[in-house]
């Protein structure tokens, strides 16, 4: 599956994953998260910027939602629960904040 975007075909899977992780620009992700009726503010960023770090700095990590959260309440310095989470990715944050991430589909099993 394959879309246009700044000019470029941009293929993703069939699940809308991007194949080549090199297409990711910030304004890519804006467009992804649109298509999905989120507009991505500072906590949206911060959970996609841990996610890539995690990705490409951490052996290729895929972390699930108990670990996002942990990793956001030491960033933004305070308890996170899992609803603020679901309300900046309601379709899953890992999955769906992973796929606005730019990364490929998670193959791990389970959720929490």
């Amino acid at each position: 599956m394959a879309f246009e975007f700044d000019g470029k075909a941009v293929e993703t899977t069939a699940s809308g994953y991007l194949v080549d992780q090199e297409d990711w620009t910030k304004a890519l992700a804006e467009y992804l998260a649109g298509l999905e009726s989120i507009t991505l503010t500072d906590r949206h960023w911060d959970v996609i910027d841990y996610l890539r770090s995690e990705y490409f700095d951490n052996n290729q990590s895929t972390p699930n939602t108990r670990t996002i959260l942990k990793a956001m309440s030491e960033r933004w310095n305070e308890k996170v629960d899992q609803k603020t989470l679901y309300d900046l990715f309601p379709l899953d944050p890992s999955k769906q904040g992973g796929r606005i991430a730019g990364l490929p589909e998670s193959r791990r099993k389970g959720g929490y």
